[in-house]
């Protein structure tokens, strides 16, 4: 059983600006070793009634998780906010099973090679799931945001960092507590080949970023109704926290590199510093007050490279970089979307002539029209008005054809002789219909469903 070693007396201090570009700049790879992880994110409810189960009930979460010993995952312990060890994840060669604070259930994947290697990853996890939740009473279902629980109906997981931003998350957003409980999502983490290469592929997947929140758009319902909204996920990081969110307008000015995420690392406010154990609440606090030793929560100590990787680790921009890119702007979904938005991206940013071509259709968007599709997304999805005329649908028909054309340049086969194309088919129907996943559910409800909420639940895996 494997616990997470406090930094304290392990590692030297940081000294240099060097070492907080250090993660980035290490994250540079020859193409060669590009390679692709997916994590994804499900909503956990007891089959009887519904209800998201506690940690520590019988066939609760906690029995999750040690349920996916038989298949290999080795439990990983932290102290709970009790100061006793709880097991908040499992290990094993499909990455890590890790819980968000309503105890929604998430595979981080493993680095892998090919979009074939990715989707059989899901499938394995999923079939996982399955058997385990039959034996534990519980389902699993992949959508944006819990289609009818309030925040006072969900749990907290046993983890200390939780509560830190349980407590903050109000002091700064409307939303936040619901960014934490009630929300999933389905992301991709992808490599990039220099602090050049990193830039383009960063500004490239962020002025599409809101195409990928209107394809993925699976959250209408909040407590049982219509909500207003296609991803009221995407609408929540409105609201959460506007010094760790957003669009990042800096991302696209032409000196854009490591060092100035570094600067604007270095800006957004600290939620904790682990020690010995234990996270010690620094919420608001300032990184660089740290850097010189007057961090107000650890008067006198100045942080490790374990704590500037924490630090990256909670920012929430649509597009994130550590050691690597993330796209972050996708609602939780079914088996067959979670195995299309890495074919999206890697269609895109893997493969020069691709990139280059996204760039082009997005490169003359000003900051001001960039920010008003974002936020025209999560409620008109495809139907948002692009900058210079028609909507999101027909700039989504180009972008497929060039991930497309990406993926099958990239040649990656499976033992069919197929290429990774065929991952993007459910994007493809999704444009040609013109219907978001929120949409169709939408349909149902108004229809066959009657207005019964509950049969949203004949979605689970």
């Amino acid at each position: 059983m494997s616990t997470r070693k406090a930094a304290e007396g392990t590692e030297p201090p940081i000294e240099s600006r060097d070492q907080l570009v250090a993660p980035m700049e290490a994250g540079a790879k020859p193409r060669e070793q590009w390679r692709i992880g997916t994590e994804h994110e499900k909503l956990v409810f007891k089959t009887s009634d519904h209800r998201a189960p506690s940690y520590d009930e019988a066939g609760g979460i906690r029995d999750i998780l040690m349920s996916m010993r038989r298949f290999g995952w080795e439990p990983v312990e932290e102290n709970g906010p009790d100061g006793t060890p709880k097991v908040i994840a499992m290990s094993g060669v499909d990455g890590t099973i890790s819980l968000e604070p309503a105890g929604q259930f998430e595979l981080s994947g493993a680095p892998l090679e090919t979009l074939h290697q990715t989707c059989a990853e899901t499938g394995r996890h999923l079939d996982q799931c399955r058997e385990v939740g039959k034996d534990c009473g519980v389902g699993f279902l992949g959508l944006g945001m819990w289609p009818d629980k309030t925040r006072e109906e969900l749990p907290i997981m046993p983890k200390q960092r939780y509560q830190i931003m349980k407590a903050h998350m109000p002091r700064v957003g409307k939303l936040g507590l619901d960014m934490m409980l009630r929300t999933c999502t389905i992301q991709v983490n992808l490599d990039y080949g220099s602090e050049v290469d990193m830039a383009k592929k960063f500004r490239t997947s962020l002025a599409l970023q809101p195409l990928a929140t209107a394809l993925f758009a699976n959250s209408p319902f909040t407590e049982g109704k219509p909500n207003g909204f296609l991803s009221f996920r995407s609408h929540i990081w409105s609201d959460t926290d506007p010094h760790r969110t957003g669009m990042l307008p800096f991302v696209f000015d032409e000196d854009f590199g490591y060092e100035r995420y570094v600067d604007y690392m270095l800006d957004v406010p600290m939620y904790f510093v682990f020690r010995d154990g234990t996270y010690i609440d620094a919420a608001g606090q300032s990184f660089r007050d740290f850097l010189k030793g007057e961090l107000p929560a650890l008067p006198g100590e100045l942080p490790t490279a374990s704590d500037w990787w924490d630090h990256l680790s909670t920012a929430f921009p649509e597009v994130r970089l550590k050691s690597f890119l993330e796209m972050r702007g996708a609602d939780g979904g079914p088996w067959n979307r979670i195995c299309a938005l890495p074919a999206l991206w890697v269609g895109l940013l893997y493969n020069d002539a691709a990139l280059d071509a996204a760039w082009d259709l997005v490169k003359g968007w000003t900051m001001e029209e960039r920010e008003h599709l974002r936020n025209a997304v999560p409620a008109q999805g495809l139907d948002a008005p692009l900058p210079r005329g028609g909507t999101l649908q027909d700039l989504a028909r180009h972008v497929l054809d060039i991930a497309h054309d990406g993926l099958v340049a990239r040649g990656r086969q499976n033992s069919m002789g197929d290429n990774e194309s065929g991952f993007l088919a459910p994007l493809k129907e999704i444009v040609e219909s013109g219907k978001v996943p929120a949409q169709r559910l939408l349909d149902s409800y108004h229809g066959e469903w009657n207005g019964d909420i509950a049969r949203v639940y004949d979605q689970a895996f």
